[in-house]
């Protein structure tokens, strides 16, 4: 870092928006606490965004303005910690990191996009110029997960990290349970209220989810963040009798990241999923996250609380800020950028567990027979099976869970399903977490 401020921290903001003027509230309403409890002064030097004239609810007119905000990061500009707040893996934010961590400033960035796609390279620029580089506002908000799994749980083998990861993916679940809604009518009052984008691809496709998934990952078991080989649902096609039936089966449906290390290698998937009623995950409601981690010395331990919003992002920008005027370093991904793993992937195919099961058939005989003669050619073995009375369109509903089986033999019946005449939609499958 520039040591040439008599050591205060010079922080560049770029990147105005809500959480960039929950950081600059935040310094101005707590300057004199922060600096007690980092040791050091920290004082903006610069603000940096697309329009300058855009009201904030805050004052900027006393801080300078940067119209390009890479030019905060250059050697000259007075400034030694740039917060990054644009968003996005390429373009401006991209071309600021590699600016910064290679002038030897200082990087905090709440862009999971960012880490998981770039990841690798910065920390490893990171690490030539001795810059500091932080991301923890990137996962989960003002959950501290990242400093949880780079510090707290740093004497374990971490062999599992599971959580909900998106805040607007688990609203819409949680309305659709309790008020008995379709899918898109959730969606459409959850861009009415804010909760969700205009846009909501990111979100409810589970792209948001993915990144967060890729870093946890990395930090979990010293790998590179991979996006290559996560695969990747979101919850278009949870329908509503499927949150009924989950729930008459004890279960409750979330979307999850999970990163977990295996005999085969590193498994890391991003779908919807039933949870046991009693796990911690399937209580967790609403817009709020929360991460499962499960250490060989610690056990389990559970984070939860606010994943995104202007007060909970900032906050962890902010502790991201006074880690770094305290002078906290150590690896930026967890583990030295050059002994990072190239992640053996384990396809999903490959993965084993219990699966939920629903077709919609003809209400006729035989129909029974010939599911359960495709099931055992599989190798499929059913260990619940519930029969409901007439669906909506016709027919009735055929409900199944599984015993422990490989997924590739589940994906194999399905596929058979299709092929029947009895069989009137395409099967619905779920896996099941615990």
């Amino acid at each position: 870092m520039n040591s040439d401020l008599s050591g205060k921290i010079i922080v560049g903001i770029a990147g105005l928006g809500t959480v960039g003027a929950g950081v600059v509230k935040i310094l101005e309403k707590h300057g004199a606490l922060i600096a007690a409890r980092s040791g050091r002064e920290i004082e903006i030097g610069g603000v940096s965004a697309r329009d300058r004239n855009r009201d904030r609810g805050v004052d900027l007119t006393s801080y300078r303005w940067f119209d390009n905000a890479v030019d905060m990061a250059a050697k000259n500009s007075g400034i030694n910690l740039i917060v990054e707040l644009i968003g996005g893996s390429d373009g401006p934010a991209l071309a600021l990191a590699r600016e910064a961590l290679g002038n030897g400033i200082g990087f905090v960035t709440a862009n999971k996009a960012l880490i998981a796609m770039h990841g690798k390279e910065l920390a490893a620029l990171a690490e030539k110029t001795g810059a500091p580089l932080r991301f923890e506002a990137a996962v989960a908000g003002g959950i501290p997960i990242i400093k949880a799994l780079r510090e707290g749980l740093v004497g374990n083998d971490v062999t599992a990290v599971r959580g909900i990861l998106n805040g607007t993916c688990n609203y819409i679940l949680t309305r659709m349970e309790r008020e008995g809604l379709a899918f898109d009518d959730v969606l459409a009052d959850a861009q009415r209220l804010g909760y969700a984008e205009a846009d909501p691809t990111f979100d409810i496709d589970g792209i948001d989810t993915a990144h967060k998934t890729a870093i946890l990952a990395s930090l979990a078991f010293g790998v590179e963040p991979d996006m290559e080989n996560l695969p990747t649902e979101g919850i278009r096609n949870i329908a509503p009798v499927d949150i009924e039936y989950a729930k008459e089966l004890g279960y409750r449906i979330k979307l999850l990241g999970v990163a977990q290390h295996t005999d085969e290698g590193v498994e890391t998937r991003v779908h919807p999923a039933m949870v046991p009623i009693s796990a911690p995950l399937a209580n967790v409601m609403n817009a709020t996250n929360a991460v499962v981690v499960d250490g060989d010395f610690v056990g389990q331990t559970v984070y939860e609380g606010a994943g995104a919003g202007q007060g909970p992002t900032a906050s962890a920008v902010m502790a991201d800020i006074v880690d770094v005027a305290r002078g906290q370093g150590g690896p930026r991904l967890g583990v030295p950028a050059d002994q990072l793993k190239t992640a053996v992937p384990v396809p999903v195919s490959k993965h084993k567990g219990t699966y939920y099961l629903r077709l919609r058939v003809e209400d006729r005989h035989g129909v029974m027979a010939d599911i359960t003669k495709i099931l055992a050619e599989e190798k499929v073995s059913i260990e619940s099976m519930l029969q409901r009375g007439r669906a909506s369109d016709g027919g009735v509903y055929i409900i199944m869970t599984t015993h422990m089986v490989v997924e590739a033999s589940v994906a194999a019946a399905l596929n058979r399903f299709t092929e029947l005449e009895c069989v009137l939609e395409t099967p619905a499958m779920l896996r099941i977490e615990a």
